[in-house]
């Protein structure tokens, strides 16, 4: 294995290029090539010359449709995103894992002692344990390690910088301890276990996915245990068009009762058909029970289930547009999808709260791409990140315009990432 030194080398003579721009979709390799050999420098820094130096990344990843439809069982789309985490490690099988970054260094870990400890709770060392406690759990190998991090996906910007950090250490530890044997899958599946069973966040599976896959991936979790996931190559560029997250600023405290109520009230609706989840109940059945719902039922959950039965359904459309590669298709699903959020799911602005920054950015999105262009909202909503397909004649004055609204660094361009967690080649 290749020494800090030889991949020095390695980037400097342009032996890496080809793999760089396949990994970021990109003709211009340089300013990647400078980044990894920053972290190697950093690295080198922190814990000295190592004869074995290995590198790896973990993509962010965007969801393209099903908008809350995961938690009760249905169909996401999502996909891999360019803006990535990188780890540059040595492993050290006895020892503790030790990992440092330029803004999040974190305490030593022992890799055997897999207690929960409260006060990590919430924080980063509780996701390593998590991982660490779900591969005991599955039977794989663990071991310590020296790693130095950086992440190039934004904080706030709803592209899951949490399941980016589960994959990385997850994907370090398949290769390091266990010959790169355990499937993107059953990766995510360990994602999931830490971020839910030691970080304490309830979330679904749809993110750690799309970090594991690459590319974009339309998932169904009609059975959970063994979803259905296909892969479907996508990009945006070649329909001419760019895709961006916009960051509205808006502030996420106070916001849990509001993300809890939607799977809450969804699950209500179900139990008026004696089933768990909205997956379980048939659309038509519930078409024709609808009227017998007031009075049990909030109007709000029912409208939040009626979006659900119709995102479930337009998310299998919107993968067919990928595949078929039909870009007005695409938008029509991309707008209804955004206007069922907002009307329906109602999932833009708070309910006891003067939070209007997404309505406000989808408003601008409207004004700005109506007729050419989609909009949406993206991820949990209440406050955040919108989404837009921007084609790239209006790409500078909705960039200009987002940003006189939003502030300077509001606006962030995404690629689809063909790959998914992985461990950097070596060229040669």
């Amino acid at each position: 294995m290749p020494s800090a030194v030889q991949w020095q080398n390695a980037f400097n003579t342009g032996a890496c290029d080809a793999a760089l721009c396949r990994l970021y979709v990109t003709d211009d390799p340089a300013p990647h090539r400078q980044r990894y050999l920053e972290l190697l420098e950093c690295f080198t820094r922190q814990f000295g010359e190592r004869e074995e130096v290995r590198l790896f990344s973990a993509p962010g990843r965007t969801e393209l449709g099903g908008n809350h439809t995961d938690h009760q069982n249905g169909r996401v789309l999502a996909a891999a995103v360019t803006l990535d985490k990188l780890a540059a490690v040595s492993p050290q099988p006895q020892g503790a894992i030790k990992i440092a970054s330029s803004s999040h260094p974190l305490p030593p870990i022992d890799w055997r002692d897999l207690a929960h400890y409260p006060a990590e709770r919430g924080h980063s060392p509780s996701l390593i344990r998590g991982i660490l406690a779900g591969f005991a759990r599955e039977g794989y190998a663990a071991g310590g390690f020296l790693a130095y991090t950086d992440s190039g996906v934004p904080t706030g910007s709803g592209l899951s910088s949490s399941a980016s950090f589960e994959l990385l250490m997850g994907e370090i530890l398949n290769r390091l301890y266990n010959e790169g044997t355990i499937p993107p899958v059953p990766l995510a599946r360990l994602g999931q276990y830490a971020e839910n069973e030691y970080f304490g966040k309830p979330c679904g599976l749809m993110d750690q996915m799309a970090a594991a896959v690459g590319n974009a991936v339309s998932i169904d979790f009609l059975c959970p245990q063994a979803p259905v996931v296909e892969n479907i190559p996508c990009g945006f560029e070649k329909w001419g068009m760019s895709l961006y997250v916009v960051n509205t600023g808006g502030s996420h405290s106070d916001l849990t009762e509001d993300y809890a109520a939607i799977p809450r009230e969804m699950r209500e609706v179900a139990a008026c058909f004696g089933c768990r989840t909205l997956r379980e109940v048939a659309p038509g059945r519930f078409e024709a029970e609808l009227p017998a719902l007031r009075g049990r039922v909030s109007d709000r959950a029912i409208l939040r289930a009626m979006h659900f039965f119709a995102e479930n359904e337009r998310v299998p459309r919107m993968a067919a547009a990928l595949r078929q590669e039909t870009p007005d298709a695409y938008l029509e699903e991309m707008l209804a999808s955004g206007e069922s959020s907002f009307f329906r799911l109602q999932n833009i602005f708070p309910a006891d709260s003067g939070e209007r920054s997404l309505a406000l950015a989808l408003s601008l999105c409207e004004e700005l791409l109506k007729g050419a262009g989609g909009w949406r909202v993206h991820g949990g909503g209440f406050a955040g990140t919108v989404q837009a397909l921007v084609p790239r004649a209006l790409e500078r004055d909705f960039c200009r315009r987002m940003s006189e609204v939003f502030g300077p660094r509001s606006c962030t361009a995404l690629r689809i990432r063909p790959v998914g967690s992985c461990e950097f080649p070596f060229p040669g």
